[in-house]
C-alpha cells in the first residue's frame, strides 16, 4: 500500500460538479492499493498516518499529529501510485490491485481510519473521476509505502 500524505491549509473532493468532500486544516491522504496488500498493511499504515507528528505546536515545530491539531482528514483511492514508467512513454498500472480487491481495502483503510482518529473523514468516491483540489500547507508531502517501511 503506497500513501501520499499531504499537510493542507485546505482540500476538497469534487466528483460531476458536486463537492463531496471538504476539510480546512488536516491530512490529504491519497492511497494506492497492489495486490499483495491486505489487512497488515492497513494495520501499520493508519495508526503511523493518524499519530505522525507534522503540525506545528506553539513554538512552530513539527510536534502535532491531526487530531491535536484539531484537523481534518481526507482519504482518496488513486491506483496510478503503482503506475510503472520503466518501458516507454505511458506508464503501467499492471502493480495497481483489481477494483474487485481495491475496493474493499480501500473502506477497510477509511473504516480503520476513523476508528483511530475518533471522528469521521472525507473520502472520494472508488473509481470516480475526481477532482481533488488542495493547498498544500508548507508544503508538506510524505511518500509511505508499507512493503518498505521506512
Amino acid at each position: 500500500m503506497r500513501a501520499v500524505v499531504q499537510r493542507v491549509a485546505s482540500a476538497s473532493v469534487t466528483i460531476e460538479g458536486q463537492v463531496v468532500a471538504s476539510i480546512s486544516r488536516g491530512l490529504l491522504i491519497l492511497l494506492g492499493i497492489e495486490e499483495p496488500d491486505g489487512e497488515e498493511d492497513i494495520a501499520w499504515l493508519v495508526p503511523k498516518i493518524a499519530r505522525m507528528r507534522i503540525f506545528s505546536d506553539d513554538e512552530g515545530r513539527m510536534n502535532r499529529s491531526v487530531v491535536e491539531a484539531g484537523g481534518g482528514v481526507i482519504v482518496v483511492s488513486q491506483f496510478t501510485l503503482h503506475a510503472s514508467t520503466k518501458k516507454g512513454n505511458r506508464p503501467s498500472f499492471i502493480r495497481a490491485a483489481r477494483p474487485e480487491q481495491s475496493e474493499p481495502l480501500y473502506q477497510r483503510f477509511c473504516a480503520a481510519m476513523e476508528a483511530e482518529l475518533g471522528f469521521s473523514i472525507g473520502t472520494g468516491r472508488f473509481g470516480a473521476d475526481m477532482q481533488v483540489a488542495l493547498v498544500n500547507d508548507g508544503p508538506v508531502t510524505i511518500t509511505m509505502d508499507s512493503r518498505a517501511r521506512e
